[in-house]
């Protein structure tokens, strides 16, 4: 369906063979058992290219699903506290944050009120800060936090200055060497 009086014109091979007029060139893909295909309609003349177009659309189905299949999908992964929230699970919950952000997900960390606590949000963005602070050094705050009814929440992302080897290690380093204890 090429509308164009001239084409310039590559065989097979990719070498270009020069500016022929439409019929010429759907003539030479006939003679050569394939397919003109305009390849750069936007080109003066527009570029057609002689080849199977069946098995062109083969292979850019093929490569979509290569790119598909190496692509990285970064999950959002949720950790939930309470403004009174004690120190150890406090902790805890970091060290489930450095792993998710060192695996390369996003964290989305939830506040939730009960009751009356609502009345205080100063306590949640408290205890929030304390959350960005521990974790400032692999993690960068891509939404601040902002109060959504009866919790107030805010979403990390990796800064990419940590790997997750170094991370590992760094954890590692922090627990204490039961023989040191004996």
């Amino acid at each position: 369906m090429i509308r164009r009086p001239e084409v310039r014109l590559i065989n097979p091979d990719g070498q270009q063979l020069g500016i022929y007029t439409t019929r010429q060139a759907m003539a030479i893909a006939q003679e050569m058992s394939l397919d003109l295909v305009e390849i750069s309609p936007n080109a003066k003349p527009p570029v057609c290219r002689i080849m199977d177009y069946g098995k062109y659309k083969y292979e850019q189905k093929k490569q979509a699903q290569a790119a598909k299949k190496n692509q990285k999908t970064i999950e959002v992964k949720e950790v939930k506290m309470r403004p009174k929230t004690d120190t150890h699970d406090f902790e805890f919950k970091v060290k489930h944050i450095r792993r998710f952000i060192a695996e390369g997900n996003k964290t989305k960390i939830t506040v939730r009120f009960r009751g009356r606590e609502v009345a205080h949000p100063e306590m949640a963005a408290l205890l929030l800060d304390k959350v960005v602070d521990a974790v400032k050094d692999i993690a960068e705050v891509q939404q601040r936090y902002q109060l959504e009814g009866k919790a107030m929440t805010t979403i990390l992302a990796p800064s990419g200055k940590v790997s997750a080897q170094a991370l590992e290690r760094q954890m590692t380093d922090s627990e204490p060497d039961p023989a040191e204890n004996e």
